[in-house]
């Protein structure tokens, strides 16, 4: 069975697809993981450290990035603030956005 991950929004409103399996442009290609290579897909903005994986770099948001390695995944993650909402293939760590404390 085909999975399909919820789009991942950061503390900071990124948001993006991340995907991967048989029909995903990952690794390895089946349902199990853990993936070293994911597929990011549309973006909410440009993300300088996505670009060099882009299908169509000329369209950085309407486009997807094949192959992109888990570590670029993860700091995409942390540069936006971690994950909010959301959901990432096996193999990628979940990095949450840091609950702010509540002011007094």
């Amino acid at each position: 069975m085909f999975a399909k991950y919820k789009q991942v929004v950061c503390a900071d409103g990124f948001k993006m697809s991340v995907q991967a399996g048989p029909r995903s442009y990952s690794h390895p290609k089946d349902d199990v993981g853990p993936y070293t290579e994911v597929e990011v897909g549309f973006p909410s903005h440009y993300e300088g450290l996505l670009i060099p994986y882009a299908e169509n770099p000329d369209n950085p948001t309407g486009t997807v990035y094949g192959y992109t390695p888990v570590r670029v995944v993860l700091n995409v993650l942390a540069k936006h603030g971690g994950i909010v909402s959301g959901e990432v293939p096996p193999g990628i760590p979940r990095i949450l956005a840091k609950k702010l404390a509540s002011s007094g």
